[in-house]
């Protein structure tokens, strides 16, 4: 998230290619595909739906998760509209501007509030996001912030892929008083996406079960020698 990736040698790459870059770095066993474009332009929407359609291990089918770590409400919007219409499950992310917040929510098409079921203020007062931010001035920037909360975020994709403990719907971070926020998010009736009113109304008639896989404790011992005398009292 934000500027964790970046190192000096890559200035005067994009984001996209310094991000992945880094990765290819860090594992050079996981296959990247890193696409430059904004996804909120009408031109790009079609293959960041493609995409999200055929994008899984042997492009033959939805991808099994769909991760958001983008830092404006129209890239968020975007992905959720996507998500909705290809009932794709996803996870969004964020940090607060003042970077001591921030946040992660599961989002199940119909099961759960979709981003434009209960939308931030500047979406629901039809705000352009632009007239907000002062030239020459960024908003505050944190990576202990951001690395908690991108911590967060791929504890819970783990335990969605792998199918263990529990994954809470939302999770709320406030640094400022240790505080975590726990909430279960229910989808608006009039959310103004109709694919997510749509989903809403698949889901009364074939309602979908999010697994909690809580794993039971194991007693058994693992290892039987002792080399060492070791014992725990």
């Amino acid at each position: 998230m934000n500027r964790l990736f970046y190192q000096p040698h890559q200035a005067g790459l994009s984001k996209v290619e310094a991000a992945a870059d880094t990765l290819r770095f860090i594992n050079p066993d996981v296959i990247i595909e890193s696409y430059n474009m904004n996804i909120t332009k009408v031109e790009n929407f079609p293959l960041f739906m493609e995409k999200i359609r055929t994008g899984n291990k042997n492009n033959s089918g939805h991808v099994d998760l769909v991760l958001s770590c983008v830092d404006n409400f129209g890239a968020r919007m975007t992905i959720n509209t996507a998500c909705n219409e290809l009932d794709q499950t996803w996870m969004e992310s964020g940090v607060s501007e003042n970077a001591v917040s921030g946040h992660i929510q599961l989002i199940v098409p119909g099961k759960t509030a979709c981003f434009a079921c209960a939308p931030p203020l500047i979406l629901a007062s039809n705000i352009d996001e632009s007239t907000l931010k002062r030239e020459g001035v960024c908003a505050a920037s944190l990576p202990t912030t951001m690395g908690i909360v991108a911590g967060f975020l791929v504890q819970n994709t783990l335990k969605y892929l792998l199918k263990f403990g529990r994954i809470s719907n939302y999770i709320g971070y406030n640094a400022l008083d240790d505080h975590f926020l726990i909430l279960t998010l229910k989808p608006n009736e009039d959310c103004d996406d109709s694919y997510c009113r749509k989903r809403q109304l698949e889901h009364q008639l074939h309602p979908v079960v999010i697994e909690e896989n809580v794993p039971t404790i194991n007693t058994e011992v693992v290892h039987e020698s002792n080399e060492w005398g070791n014992y725990i009292l």
